[in-house]
């Protein structure tokens, strides 16, 4: 499977649009905010929160960071009227962070702004290594004025999220662990797969050690399973963490874990820019290439 993942992901760029949006339906809600809200109420039905991310990145004028701000306020408002439950997830590319960082700072103190008063939550997603340092300090900048109303992202991959996680740890950060998706070379990134999983595991003990809020992002089944044995010897009660997983991905686990009694948030992504969204994750990761066709076909 792993060569026909990587071959897929390969030529989807020379893939009609048409074709690349029917295999990708399933995983992003669609264009508009009603796609949006139509998704998010029907997990929300099923016993499911929801995050819900409008497509894009690395915006290449402050004027487009600003109009993503913008974007993002109005469907905060709308998910308000709408009565979802559901937060937000910000890529801080999008909202100019390798343009202005002080401009990048503004927009996003707007956003969490809201977001306190809603008295909601604001995820700041994770991008590729040449944001880490930037997204974390963006982070601790937004930390000081509002608390746990913002909360990063660590990736279990990167070789130095041991000493994030511990600085994180220290005033129980609310953080979302993943695996991490992007390319990344070996000075920087475990490329064993035994190696990140069994990392993965380390962060998340110190985490939920220390008494942080975690989102325990994986689809990975070894990987809920070594959660649970970790929430179960720590004697966690369900409202210390939840489950975190991509819109239309494996969705037999992610009821599995849901009747079990756990928290579960979808990641909803949606907007006009569906296309490079999809491209760019099944070509960055081809892994996901499986559970797309296994899901598609099974």
């Amino acid at each position: 499977m792993s060569f026909l993942n990587r071959t897929v992901a390969a030529v989807l760029p020379a893939v009609p649009k048409p074709i690349v949006r029917h295999f990708s339906r399933p995983y992003i809600a669609g264009e508009t905010v009603d796609d949006m809200v139509r998704t998010v109420q029907g997990l929300n039905a099923d016993g499911y929160l929801a995050t819900v991310d409008i497509l894009g990145e690395f915006a290449k004028s402050l004027e487009r960071a600003q109009a993503a701000g913008e974007e993002y306020l109005r469907v905060m408002d709308e998910m308000v009227a709408r009565g979802l439950k559901a937060k937000i997830s910000v890529k801080l590319t999008q909202m100019g962070l390798t343009l202005d960082n002080d401009a990048c700072h503004s927009i996003m103190e707007r956003i969490v702004g809201k977001a306190e008063e809603q008295k909601s939550f604001v995820r700041i997603d994770m991008e590729d290594s040449s944001v880490t340092t930037d997204t974390l300090a963006m982070y601790e900048r937004l930390r000081e004025r509002f608390g746990d109303r913002v909360g990063p992202v660590i990736q279990a991959y990167l070789r130095r999220s041991l000493e994030d996680v511990r600085k994180l740890a220290a005033h129980r950060a609310n953080v979302r662990l993943c695996k991490g998706i992007y390319v990344e070379p070996r000075e920087i990134a475990y490329k064993d797969g035994e190696i990140i999983n069994r990392n993965f595991e380390l962060l998340l003990q110190e985490l939920l050690e220390a008494g942080c809020y975690v989102g325990i992002a994986t689809h990975d089944e070894r990987l809920v399973w070594s959660a649970l044995e970790i929430i179960e010897r720590l004697g966690l009660p369900p409202e210390r963490y939840e489950f975190q997983m991509l819109l239309g991905v494996d969705e037999q686990l992610r009821r599995i874990i849901r009747d079990a009694g756990h928290r579960l948030r979808v990641y909803v992504p949606f907007g006009v820019k569906w296309h490079a969204y999809s491209v760019r994750r099944l070509r960055e990761n081809p892994a996901i290439v499986g559970h797309v066709l296994r899901n598609f076909f099974g």
